[in-house]
């Protein structure tokens, strides 16, 4: 097995739940985004000798998982990869309040922030899937941020009291 091969691997196994979760919102079940992940990594494998190494691995097969999970959807490709999609809970039923705050956020910014939060990307891996800086991925999660926090409700004070929690 050649190292190319075995890195993919290595990605499937450690990363393939954050994947599929994050697939799942912008496909819309898990069962279907199982089938993404499984078409995804077998088209980086099949591709693997594409991969130049200018940037993560992990990111490059997050650009391969976007585009099938268009493909998967019917949906084209033309748009910019960050632009093309609607992410949403896949079982919004569970947090309804959750859901519905998320589906006010632009789709860029619900890419961006399921990227980060559900597929756990960091904020270099996340602009390098989404072909922008790390600067915007920044600018656009604090704006994501905000407007959750404004649309859930939270005071400005409850906000600075659960941003110490988490520091």
């Amino acid at each position: 097995m050649d190292r190319q091969t075995k890195a993919i691997e290595d990605v499937y196994s450690r990363r393939y739940q954050g994947f599929r979760g994050a697939l799942a919102g912008i496909v819309g079940s898990y069962e279907l985004a199982h089938d993404v992940v499984q078409e995804s990594f077998a088209r980086a494998l099949a591709s693997r000798s594409d991969y130049r190494g200018e940037g993560p691995l992990e990111a490059w097969i997050w650009k391969i998982a976007l585009r099938t999970a268009l493909e998967m959807r019917g949906r084209p490709i033309e748009l910019e990869l960050v632009d093309a999609f609607e992410p949403e809970l896949p079982r919004p039923d569970r947090d309804e309040e959750l859901g519905a705050a998320l589906k006010e956020l632009s789709p860029r910014r619900r890419l961006v922030v399921f990227l980060r939060y559900v597929a756990d990307l960091d904020y270099r891996e996340i602009a390098r899937v989404c072909e922008i800086s790390e600067g915007t991925v920044a600018a656009t999660l604090a704006q994501a941020k905000a407007a959750l926090a404004s649309s859930l409700g939270y005071s400005n004070q409850e906000l600075q009291e659960l941003r110490e929690v988490a520091e």
